[in-house]
């Protein structure tokens, strides 16, 4: 079985040793504030899941209560295509797809992205299960989820290419934290995972065993 914390680790190590310091501080500043964030307001276990409607890549409209017809419910969000540690994620839950529908569960992926750039992502990673574009993080927000980055990062942004504006149709600078949620078929959340430091992420096979406790 293969983790993908080490495959974290390593994209993190590789950036310390070689992004220039102009670059990697205001990264590792932003990414040290993140101890701030107020956990308070995220959904709970026991609480039940707001309903959503959500395009996908193709622009098609997917609604909660049809995905969980077909059964329990796994809920993965990620930042964008953009970021090294969340294609690392979706990569890691493509690889146990397979054991995911033999336990009857549906994976989603969700993302403040364009379907554009939810169709670059599921090309890129072959995914065998929908990326649901979150507008405006108008749904992460209902579960606590959302993070502001601090504006002295959109110049490092900029540096890299990365234009969230374009990517994600707004300009609020705003992205989800990299929480995973189990929701069962009644739509009640039964495990969460919400680490505000984005470079830890759950593992696919703790999720695995989330739904075997079901």
């Amino acid at each position: 079985m293969t983790a993908i914390a080490p495959q974290l680790n390593a994209v993190f190590d590789g950036f310390s040793k070689n992004v220039p310091e102009a670059i990697k501080g205001p990264i590792n500043s932003s990414r040290a504030s993140l101890t701030d964030f107020d956990t308070s307001g995220i959904i709970k276990v026991g609480e039940k899941m707001p309903d959503f409607k959500l395009q996908n890549a193709v622009g098609e409209e997917v609604d909660s209560a049809s995905l969980r017809a077909k059964g329990p419910l796994v809920l993965t969000f990620y930042r964008g295509e953009w970021c090294p540690f969340c294609n690392i994620a979706i990569s890691g839950f493509q690889k146990h797809i397979s054991e995911f529908k033999a336990k009857g569960v549906t994976l989603v992926a969700v993302t403040p992205e364009l379907p554009n750039g939810t169709l670059t992502m599921s090309e890129k990673h072959q995914l065998e299960f929908p990326v649901l574009t979150d507008a405006q993080n108008e749904f992460a927000r209902k579960l606590g989820v959302v993070w502001k980055m601090p504006e002295s990062l959109r110049p490092t942004f900029e540096k890299f290419g990365h234009n969230l504006p374009k990517r994600n149709g707004d300009d609020s600078f705003e992205v989800p934290l990299p929480a995973t949620l189990l929701i069962d078929q009644d739509g009640i959340v039964r495990n969460v995972y919400a680490e505000p430091d984005y470079i830890k992420r759950v593992e696919p096979q703790t999720v695995l065993e989330w739904i075997e406790k079901l």
